[in-house]
């Protein structure tokens, strides 16, 4: 099963596009010529994520983790959590969320 996140054109090259997810939020991005999408969920305190150079950062307690692992990187996250990247697979002109598949 597929949804749909967004055209592949509206991704910047640098910084990120905000998507709706299921209720929810998913940060889409650019990194080593490659789309990436992660929630837009910060793992301390679950508060929404900004996008700051090459890091995800959050305005409530400042967390930040690295945009390419998704490691944390400080900030009050635990120390070896790593932030939630959807599936994803682009197919035409879009970038789909992708499940059982």
């Amino acid at each position: 099963m597929k949804y749909e996140l967004c055209k592949i054109a509206d991704v910047p090259d640098s910084g990120s596009k905000i998507v709706p997810f299921f209720g929810r939020e998913a940060h889409v991005y650019r990194r080593g010529g490659m789309l990436r999408a992660a929630a837009n969920v910060c793992l301390h305190f679950g508060g929404p994520l900004e996008c700051r150079g090459d890091r995800l950062v959050c305005p409530w307690h400042k967390a930040s983790f690295d945009m390419t692992t998704g490691l944390r990187i400080d900030g009050p996250a635990p120390k070896e959590s790593r932030l939630m990247f959807l599936s994803t697979k682009t197919e035409g002109d879009a970038l789909f969320y992708v499940w059982g598949e």
